[in-house]
C-alpha cells in the first residue's frame, strides 16, 4: 500500500475582477419585430426597459423633490447611516449642492474628494462617501426618465443613470435617421438652460451619451478649455474646437466599434463596466478637465495590470515574460493611458516603484508637463543622476520620471542599492528606440525584480528589424515581450482620433536613371538635391503654397486666441542642407513686404543624423559643442534673427540652447512660428495641434517616415481636416511600405485622401445641381425646398473644404467668388432663421439637417478686406462706381457668419466715412466711441454699476470671452436678492448677460 499523497496547494495564476472592455462583441440578430419604424418614444421605452434587464432599478421621479428624497435614501443605504432632518440639510447644502459650485467644482468633488465629512447633531464627524471607489459594486445604479426642470426655459430631459441618487450619466436620444449631432447640441443647450437650475444636481453628470439607436457615442462633462465661457447665447464662432471631435466610439477588445444603442448599452452600462469607467478611468487633470478614458487604452491599461498579476504569481519578475509592449499608434493619447497604468500599478500590492523612462531630454520635459497635467505631483521628475539616486531610496517617491541615460549612469554608478531589490514596474516610452542598446542590457541586469512595459506607435518587427544590435533584441518583442494590445494608425484614423494624411509628390530634379534617390548613390545625389537651383526651387514653391498648405484664409480660436491658419516643419537631410534653406528663405524674403514675411526657425545640434538601422532618426541630444564652428556660427546667428523677432536672448551655450529648444517648441504649438526647419529634431516625441504641414527633403521610410508624417495629424478643430505632407523626394513606395507595415495591407486607401479627380467630380456636379435648382436671384420657397438647398450647400462646402488643399483647384472653382458669396448669403439666412426659432416646428427641421458653419467660418470676410472696400468706394464717389462697390460691401458682410451682427455699425460708418482721414484711423476711432455709446445706453437702461460694468467688459475683450460662470457678474447688477420672489435676481443676470454677451460680439475683434 503506497503512503498517501500530500495535500496540494494551488496559487492562482492571477486575481482579477471583470475586464472592463468586452473582450469580443457578438452583435444579436435583427428580429422581425425589429423591422419596423421607431419613434424617439418608442427608442427610450426600449433603453430604459433594457437597463432595467441588466438590474438598474427603475425611479419614477420626474422633479427635484422625489431627486432630493431619494439622494438621501441611497447615501443613507451606501453609508450604513441615517440622518437626521437637520443633519441631512446640512449635508446637503454644504457637501452636495454648494450656492457657488458648477460644473467643475462637483466633478472634483467626484473625482477627487467623494469622501466628505458630516458634523452629526451630537458634535460627532462621520465620513459619508458620495461614491464607493474601493469596492464598486456597493455602489447603487438607478434609471430615470422624462425629468422636468425649470431653467431660463423649462427643458425635460431623456434619460439619466444615478448613481446612489446623484445624475452621473445623461443620455440623449433622437430618433432614427437624425443626425447623432442634434442630440450633442442638445445636451449642450441644457448646460446653457437648465443643467444648472434648482440645486444645480445635473452638475454631478460625469459622463454623456448620445445616439439615434443607430449610432452611439460618449464623451465625458465638457471642461475643456473655454466651454463654460461658450454656454450663453451666440457664443459658438469663438469655439477653440469642434467639440464633437472629442466624442468617442465605444469598442470591444479588437477595436471594433460597438455603434447600436441596444450592443452599446449591453456593454457600456453593464454595471462593473459603468461603475469602473466612472472610478477608476476618468481623470481629472491639473487644468480642471476631465477625461475619460477610450477602450483602447482601458484594455492596454488592464493587459498591464493582468500581466504584473501573473508574472508575479508565476515568480517570472526579472524576465521578458514578465513584460510586454502596447502598440498605439502615435497621436492616440498614450501619455494619458502609460499614466493611468503607472498610476493603477502604484496601487498594486508588493509594486514598490514605477519608473517612466523615457529616452531624451525633450521628450522628459514634455512627458514631464504632461503628467503633470494629469496631477500636479504625481510625477517626480529629476535633475541629475543624485537627485534620481535620493528618489530610488526614498518609500514615497512612487512613480518617477527619468531618461534612460541617467537610468544607465545611476546603474554604472551606484554599485548595490536596494532598489534592485525592490518589485519595480517599469515603464518606457516609445519603445523602438535605444532601449534596445547596451543601456537597456544594464538596466535589466542590474535590477531583479521588474515587470517591463513599452509603448510603441511603430514597433520593430523582423521584417524591418535591420542587421545591427544585439540578435536577441533586435525586435520590440523580443525586448520586451509579448504584444498586449494593438491599436494601430487605420484604427485611429476610422475611430477620428486622428486625420488621414494628404500627401504632395514634388518633382524637383531629373535624374538619370542611375541614380536614384537611395542609400547607395547617397553622396552623389545629395550633391544634386542640394544644388543652389534646386533649393531655390524648394523654397519657392514653400513660400507660394504656404498659405494654402496651411489654410491661412481659416481662422479659429486657440488658447485664447483668434489664429490664422497652421504652422509647419521642413525636415532636411543634413545640417549642410539645413543651413543652405535657412539661407535661402533669408534671400527669397528680402523682396517681401514685412507682413509677407514667414517667421521661421532653425534648429539641429551634434549628432549623427544619417538614418539608423530600421528607418528610425538618429537622436539629436542638446549638444553643441560637437558642431564644426561654421555649423555653430550659423545657428547662432540664427538664433539671432529669432531673439530679435521674439525679444530672447539665447545662443548655442549648453544652457542656453536647451532654453532655445524649449522656447521654440512652445512657440511652435502656438503658432507664433510659421515653419522651423529641422533635421531630426521634433520629427518625433512632439506634438503641436497648429501643425498641419510637413514639407519632406529627406529620406524617410519605416519607421522614420510614419513619425515624421504623424507630426502633422492630431485633431484641433473643424477647420484641420488632414495632415498636410509635401514630398519634394519620390517616397510614394516608402509611404506604401510603411503605411502597410503599421495598419494593413490595406491601409493606404484608408490613410490618404482620394485623388484629386475623384472630389472635383463629385463637386462638379453638385454646382451643376446648386446652379440647376437654386438659381441666384430666385426666391427658395417652402421648408422641403430649403432642406435640399440646405443639404446641397453643405456637401459643397465640405468638398471645397478638401479640394483647397490641391494645386489643381485654383482657378477652377466653377462659382465665382460673387456667386459663392451669394451663396454664403442665402444660407446663412436660413441658418440665422432655423436657429432663432424656438417653436416646434424649427426644431424639427432642424432635425434632419446639418449647417456646415464652422466651414463657412473659414472662407469668410474680415474687418480688413471691409475696409479694403471702403477706401475704393471713396475713390469712387461719384463715378457711378461706388454704387457697385456699396453693394459688393453689403454682399460680403451678408456672406459673413461674424460680421452680419456688425452690420448696422458698417454702415453707419460708411455713411460717415471721409477722405480727409485714412480709413483705418476712422474705423478705430469710430468703433471706439460706439463702443462706449452703446455700453452706456446698456449700463442706464439695466442699472448696471458703471466703474464694474466696464472692467467686466475690459476683461471679457483681454480673455476672448464673457465670463458667464463665476461671480464676476454679481458686481455688475444692480442690488437685487438672490432669493427674491419669482427668481428676479436670474432673470435679471439672464437679461444683462444676453445684453453684454450681444454688445461683445458686436464689438470683439473690431479694434
Amino acid at each position: 500500500m503506497t503512503d498517501a499523497l500530500p495535500p496540494l496547494h494551488y496559487q492562482p495564476i492571477a486575481v482579477s475582477g471583470e475586464s472592463t472592455v468586452v473582450a469580443e462583441y457578438q452583435p444579436d440578430a435583427v428580429g422581425p419585430g425589429d423591422a419596423g419604424y421607431q419613434s424617439e418614444a418608442e427608442l427610450e421605452k426600449a433603453l430604459v426597459k433594457q437597463l432595467v434587464g441588466q438590474a438598474y432599478e427603475y425611479l419614477p421621479v420626474t422633479s427635484e423633490a422625489g431627486l432630493v428624497t431619494n439622494l438621501r435614501h441611497q447615501l443613507e443605504k451606501l453609508n450604513k447611516i441615517s440622518f437626521s432632518d437637520g443633519e441631512w440639510d446640512r449635508f446637503f447644502t454644504t457637501c452636495i449642492a454648494p450656492a457657488n459650485d458648477g460644473i467643475v467644482q462637483k466633478t472634483a468633488r467626484i473625482q477627487e474628494d467623494h469622501v466628505q465629512v458630516l458634523k452629526r447633531d451630537d458634535g460627532t464627524i462621520r465620513n459619508v462617501q458620495l461614491i464607493d471607489k474601493k469596492c464598486i459594486h456597493n455602489n447603487t445604479l438607478q434609471v430615470i426618465n422624462q425629468y422636468e426642470v425649470e431653467g431660463t426655459r423649462a427643458n425635460r430631459y431623456d434619460v439619466t443613470v444615478l448613481v446612489n441618487g446623484l445624475p452621473m450619466v445623461h443620455i440623449e436620444l433622437k430618433r432614427r435617421g437624425v443626425d447623432i449631432r442634434e442630440a450633442f447640441n442638445q445636451i449642450d443647450r441644457y448646460q446653457r438652460d437648465s443643467f444648472w437650475a434648482g440645486s444645480g444636481l445635473f452638475e454631478y453628470v460625469q459622463l454623456f451619451v448620445i445616439s439615434n439607436g443607430t449610432l452611439t457615442k460618449y464623451y465625458s462633462n465638457t471642461v475643456r478649455d473655454g466651454h463654460l465661457a461658450e454656454q450663453l447665447g451666440k457664443r459658438g464662432r469663438l469655439k477653440s474646437s469642434n467639440s464633437f471631435a472629442f466624442t468617442s466610439w465605444w469598442a470591444d477588445a479588437k477595436n471594433r466599434p460597438i455603434m447600436d444603442l441596444v450592443g452599446f448599452t449591453r456593454t457600456f452600462f453593464a454595471k462593473h463596466t459603468l461603475l469602473a469607467l466612472l472610478t477608476r478611468y476618468c481623470v481629472f487633470d491639473v487644468d480642471r478637465k476631465l477625461l475619460v478614458m477610450r477602450p483602447y487604452q482601458i484594455v492596454a491599461v488592464e493587459s498591464i495590470l493582468l500581466r504584473i498579476g501573473t508574472a508575479t504569481n508565476n515568480n517570472l519578475l526579472g524576465s521578458v515574460a514578465a513584460g510586454g509592449y502596447i502598440w498605439h499608434t502615435t497621436g492616440s493619447g498614450k501619455t494619458l493611458t502609460s499614466f493611468k497604468a503607472a498610476q493603477l500599478a502604484c496601487a498594486l500590492p508588493g509594486v514598490d516603484k514605477v519608473l517612466f523612462v523615457v529616452d531624451r531630454k525633450d521628450l522628459d520635459y514634455q512627458t514631464m508637463r504632461e503628467y503633470e497635467r494629469f496631477e500636479k505631483g504625481a510625477a517626480n521628475s529629476n535633475a541629475s543622476t543624485s537627485v534620481l539616486r535620493k528618489q530610488l531610496s526614498d518609500p514615497n517617491a512612487r512613480i518617477i520620471i527619468t531618461t534612460i541615460q541617467k537610468l544607465s549612469r545611476f546603474v554604472a554608478t551606484a554599485g548595490k542599492h536596494p532598489v534592485y531589490d525592490s518589485h519595480v514596474v517599469v515603464i518606457f516610452d516609445e519603445c523602438h528606440r535605444s532601449q534596445f542598446g547596451d543601456m537597456h542590457a544594464e538596466i535589466t541586469k542590474a535590477f531583479k525584480r521588474y515587470n517591463l512595459f513599452g509603448f510603441t506607435g511603430t514597433p520593430i518587427f523582423a521584417e524591418n528589424s535591420g542587421s545591427g544590435g544585439n540578435p536577441l533584441r533586435r525586435t520590440t518583442e523580443q525586448a520586451f515581450g509579448d504584444k498586449l494590445h494593438t491599436y494601430t494608425i487605420v484604427d485611429a484614423i476610422n475611430d477620428r482620433n486622428v486625420l488621414p494624411f494628404r500627401i504632395d509628390y514634388i518633382n524637383t530634379i531629373k535624374t538619370a536613371d542611375a541614380i536614384k534617390d537611395k542609400q547607395v548613390p547617397a553622396i552623389d545625389t545629395e550633391r544634386a538635391l542640394l544644388a543652389p537651383e534646386r533649393v531655390s526651387h524648394v523654397v519657392s514653391y514653400i513660400l507660394e503654397h504656404f498659405d494654402q498648405k496651411t489654410r491661412r484664409a481659416s481662422t479659429y480660436r486657440h488658447d485664447g486666441k483668434r489664429l490664422s491658419g497652421f504652422n509647419s516643419l521642413l525636415a532636411t537631410a543634413s545640417i549642410d542642407a539645413a543651413k543652405r534653406y535657412y539661407a535661402e528663405f533669408t534671400k527669397q524674403q528680402q523682396s517681401l513686404t514685412p507682413a509677407k514675411r514667414l517667421k521661421i526657425g532653425l534648429i539641429y545640434s551634434f549628432a549623427a543624423n544619417e538614418e539608423e538601422d530600421g528607418g528610425l532618426l538618429g537622436e539629436e541630444e542638446f549638444e553643441t559643442t560637437g558642431l564644426d564652428q561654421g555649423s555653430r556660427d550659423f545657428l547662432d546667428a540664427a538664433i539671432k534673427d529669432y531673439n530679435v523677432l521674439f525679444g530672447t536672448s539665447y545662443n548655442t551655450s549648453t544652457d542656453k540652447f536647451q532654453n532655445y529648444y524649449k522656447d521654440l517648441s512652445r512657440r511652435l504649438k502656438t503658432r507664433e512660428l510659421d515653419i522651423v526647419i529641422v533635421v531630426n529634431m521634433f520629427l518625433t516625441g512632439f506634438d503641436a495641434t497648429t501643425l498641419n504641414t510637413l514639407w519632406v527633403d529627406k529620406r524617410l521610410r519605416s519607421h522614420g517616415l510614419i513619425q515624421a508624417y504623424s507630426r502633422t495629424n492630431r485633431i484641433l478643430n473643424s477647420v484641420k481636416t488632414y495632415g498636410n505632407i509635401v514630398c519634394f523626394r519620390d517616397l510614394e513606395e516608402e509611404t506604401n511600405d510603411a503605411l502597410a507595415l503599421f495598419g494593413n495591407k490595406d491601409a493606404k486607401g484608408i490613410v490618404l485622401l482620394k485623388p484629386y479627380a475623384d472630389y472635383y467630380g463629385e463637386y462638379e456636379s453638385k454646382v451643376g445641381d446648386l446652379q440647376a435648382g437654386f438659381a441666384l436671384g430666385s426666391p427658395i420657397v417652402g421648408e422641403s425646398a430649403q432642406k435640399a438647398f440646405i443639404r446641397l450647400f453643405s456637401s459643397i462646402l465640405r468638398l471645397r473644404n478638401i479640394l483647397t488643399a490641391f494645386d489643381d483647384f485654383d482657378g477652377n472653382e466653377i462659382l465665382s467668388a460673387r456667386e459663392f458669396q451669394d451663396y454664403l448669403s442665402i444660407y446663412l439666412n436660413l441658418y440665422a432663421e432655423f436657429r432663432t426659432g424656438a417653436d416646434a416646428d424649427k426644431e424639427a427641421i432642424n432635425d434632419d439637417i446639418v449647417f456646415e458653419i464652422e466651414l463657412v467660418k473659414q472662407v469668410e470676410i474680415n474687418v480688413d478686406y471691409i475696409l479694403l472696400l471702403v477706401e475704393r468706394y471713396l475713390a469712387a464717389k461719384g463715378t457711378g462706381e461706388d454704387k457697385e462697390i456699396r453693394a459688393t460691401i453689403e454682399r460680403a458682410i451678408n456672406s459673413s457668419p461674424t460680421l452680419r451682427n456688425k452690420r448696422s455699425l458698417i454702415e453707419q460708418f460708411v455713411d460717415s466715412v471721409s477722405n480727409k482721414a485714412k480709413v483705418d484711423s476712422q474705423w478705430s476711432a469710430f468703433v471706439a466711441a460706439k463702443k462706449i455709446e452703446e455700453l452706456d445706453r446698456i449700463i442706464a437702461e439695466e442699472g448696471l454699476n458703471p466703474a464694474a460694468t466696464q472692467d467686466f467688459i475690459a476683461d471679457a475683450f483681454r480673455d476672448g470671452a464673457i465670463p458667464t460662470a463665476g461671480v464676476a457678474i454679481t458686481k455688475v447688477l444692480p442690488p437685487v436678492s438672490r432669493f427674491a420672489k419669482g427668481g428676479a435676481h436670474s432673470t435679471k443676470k439672464f437679461t444683462v448677460l444676453n445684453k453684454l454677451t450681444e454688445f461683445f460680439d458686436r464689438f470683439f475683434g473690431l479694434a
